[in-house]
């Protein structure tokens, strides 16, 4: 007569049974990084969104504001965007004032580097006789240089 139990091969589920795996199989795990790196990589530059100008080069300072700044932008063709909406310079001029309604306290001037001065001139009147402070954005340049 055999006890119960008393053997290696019962089903008991002693210490002789298989030996324990505590290693973690991360190979989904870095294929799952990768491909989150890589929408991000794609995606990064479409977020940053915002109005294509180039910018003139020139030894500038990096902006330090604390709030939100208030971008106008005038394009190559002379097309102003106050943020991204498209206006026509005499509608920037006529309705700057209200628009901001004194809750801006600075606003940059993007201009792009071909653009015409009188537009970018224009721009900066208007938003001086608004009463509101200005600074016009550059690119820093090359180090070196």
């Amino acid at each position: 007569m055999a006890s119960l139990g008393s053997g290696r091969r019962g089903g008991g589920g002693g210490r002789g049974d298989l030996p324990l795996n505590a290693d973690i199989n991360v190979t989904s795990l870095v294929d799952v990084a990768f491909t989150l790196l890589v929408i991000f990589i794609i995606t990064a530059p479409i977020l940053q969104g915002g109005i294509e100008v180039a910018i003139p080069r020139a030894d500038v300072q990096p902006l330090t504001s604390q709030d939100t700044p208030f971008f106008v932008t005038v394009t190559a063709d002379n097309t102003v965007y106050v943020e991204e909406t498209p206006v026509s310079i005499e509608e920037f001029e006529g309705g700057f004032a209200q628009l901001i309604g004194g809750d801006v306290e600075r606003v940059y001037i993007r201009a792009d580097s071909v653009a015409e001065w009188g537009p970018v001139m224009r721009v900066m009147s208007t938003v001086q006789n608004a009463g509101v402070a200005w600074s016009v954005v550059g690119e820093p340049a090359p180090r070196g240089r």
